[in-house]
Formats: structure tokens, C-alpha cells, sequence
């Protein structure tokens, strides 16, 4: 006797709640923290696995059929145990704590408010919220002195597990008015003779920075040489010339004052949660990763992942 199995993707069934609360794919993407195509694709790769229509399109808005209905009724007992496991494990002890390290772009200007939210609906939680190297976040997670971490970096640690949660892709941030701001594509060779704000050399995205130039022939002219991603965009902001940065989660922080292009050719990133591969993950770690995931909002730049 066979059997056809029926594999189920919970992201597809948050965006289908989504879709039914707020109407329109755009505004659902918005919620999951995801592009307005990704959350498209997710509601249409459930009904073709389900050989259902779950939505009609009524004016500008997107009604849910009978079947979106009772399809979402059902799924109420589902996301209610989940809450419940995370705010049952998170509460497990009083006085647990829950140690975090990332570097420094991570740290100063993405994890805080986010942070503080998912503390309010973990009542007695303590954070440890440790900032430090790319390397020393690493080796905090391997060695079991921090519980989660999150970075950028590609990761080479037999003792570390990465769960990718956004993709993005290299870009050339500029001042307002630059000459490069012209160009839909910025690339190595448009680059040359420009004023250039680098990454310090121990950074392995200053590595491969220069070795992309180096291949192409391109000597740029370094300015400012920095450590962190943030000071690099506000040298930028101040006029002293361009910059190759990764733009989650800087990309907030792109407004009249300072603008970005694609480069190519493409250098991909994917900045992941980290947890050590000898521990499982406990609920409030668990917890967390679902809290950042859901809490980023939709930028032009990355995507979930």
C-alpha cells in the first residue's frame, strides 16, 4: 500500500493568516518580514500543494475563500500550542537568562528594540547581550559561553550550526549626488578613481573586497579605513566617499543623505542565528529566532531566508 505524503511548510500557513488579517500580500509580506513577491509565492505554492483556491481578488484586496477559512480555523489550535511552548519554556525558570552575542552592526544598530520586545512577552527573562568580533562570536557559540549568536560571516566551525534568516547582496552606498548615483549598476571598473571608505583588513569582507579589485585591475583610492560596517556608512553620510557594504541591517539608515546601488558582480551574504551543535536549542531560543524573524521589517535590500 502506498501513501502520498503531504509535506507542511509552516511559513506558508503564517502567510495565509497573514493574508486573511490584513488583505493584501504587500501588507502580509510586511508582517512575515518578507518581500510582497515572497509572501505571493508562499500563499501560491500552498494552494497548488493543496489544489485549492484560498483567495479570490476583490478590488484592490484579496478575500479569503470558504476553503481559506476553514483552513484557518483549523490552524488555530496549531499556532496557539506554539505560543504556549514558547511562553512555557521561556518561563520555565524565573531567573533564566538568555545570552546573545553578535558584532558590532548587529549589536548597535538592529538587536535592541528587538530585544526589548520579545522581553516584554517573557515575563522574568534576563538577557546577556555580549557584542564582540566576528571570530569571538563564533567561539562564544562553539564553547558554549553564549546560548545564540547571530553574524554575517561565512562559518567554517565544526562546532557551530548556522540557521540563515536573511539574504542580501553587496551594494555600493554614496553620498547624495554623487557621480555613481547615475549609474543603475555600480561596478569595479566605475569605481576607479573614486574616494574610497574601506573595512579594516582584518574584516574577511575587506578580503574580498580586494581580491575582486585586484582581479579586475582596479586600485581604489582609501580615504578612511574602518572597523565597523556603522562607522563606514556615516563616514559616507559625511562626504568623504563611497563605500561596498552588506546592507542588512543598514539599510534603514538609507535615506536623502546617503543612497545605494547594486554591485556587480554580486557578492551574496546570509546573516544566520548560530547555536552550538553539542546543545539543542532550548524554547527560548527557539522563541527568539521566531521573534527576529517576524520583527524585521520588509526593506528593498534583503529577504528572508
Amino acid at each position: 500500500m502506498s501513501m502520498k505524503a503531504t509535506w507542511h511548510n509552516l511559513r506558508e500557513y503564517e502567510a495565509l493568516r497573514a493574508l486573511i488579517q490584513y488583505g493584501t500580500t504587500t501588507a502580509a509580506g510586511r508582517k512575515l518580514g518578507v518581500s510582497q513577491s515572497a509572501a505571493s509565492r508562499m500563499i501560491g505554492q500552498l494552494e497548488a500543494r493543496l489544489g485549492r483556491t484560498l483567495f479570490q481578488r476583490d478590488g484592490g484586496r484579496l478575500q479569503p475563500t470558504e476553503e481559506a477559512t476553514r483552513l484557518n480555523a483549523e490552524l488555530d489550535p496549531l499556532f496557539d500550542t506554539l505560543a504556549l511552548i514558547d511562553r512555557r519554556d521561556a518561563a520555565a525558570s524565573p531567573a533564566a537568562t538568555l545570552r546573545v552575542t553578535m558584532p558590532p552592526t548587529l549589536g548597535h544598530r538592529f538587536l535592541q528594540r528587538r530585544i526589548a520586545g520579545f522581553m516584554q512577552a517573557q515575563p522574568g527573562l534576563r538577557i546577556q547581550f555580549d557584542v564582540a568580533s566576528g571570530d569571538q562570536v563564533i567561539a562564544g557559540v562553539a564553547e558554549e559561553r553564549a546560548d545564540i549568536g547571530i553574524t554575517d560571516a561565512v562559518v567554517h566551525h565544526a562546532g557551530v550550526k548556522t540557521v540563515p534568516f536573511r539574504a542580501s547582496r553587496l551594494v555600493c552606498v554614496m553620498p547624495a549626488g554623487h557621480p555613481l548615483a547615475r549609474q543603475e549598476v555600480v561596478t569595479p571598473e566605475s569605481m576607479a578613481g573614486h574616494s574610497f571608505v574601506a573595512i579594516g583588513k582584518r574584516h574577511s569582507l575587506r578580503t574580498s573586497i580586494d581580491r575582486l579589485m585586484a582581479r579586475h585591475g582596479v586600485s581604489l583610492p582609501i580615504v578612511v579605513e574602518t572597523t565597523t560596517t556603522v562607522s563606514a556608512l556615516e563616514f559616507v553620510r559625511s562626504g568623504l566617499g563611497i563605500a561596498l557594504l552588506n546592507p542588512f541591517p543598514i539599510a534603514q539608515f538609507f535615506d536623502g543623505s546617503v543612497i545605494a546601488r547594486p554591485f556587480e558582480p554580486a557578492m551574496p551574504f546570509r546573516t544566520a542565528f548560530l547555536t552550538a551543535v553539542g546543545r539543542p536549542a532550548s524554547g527560548v531560543v527557539r522563541a527568539f529566532m521566531r521573534h527576529i524573524r517576524m520583527s524585521i521589517p520588509n526593506d528593498p535590500w534583503s529577504e528572508a531566508c
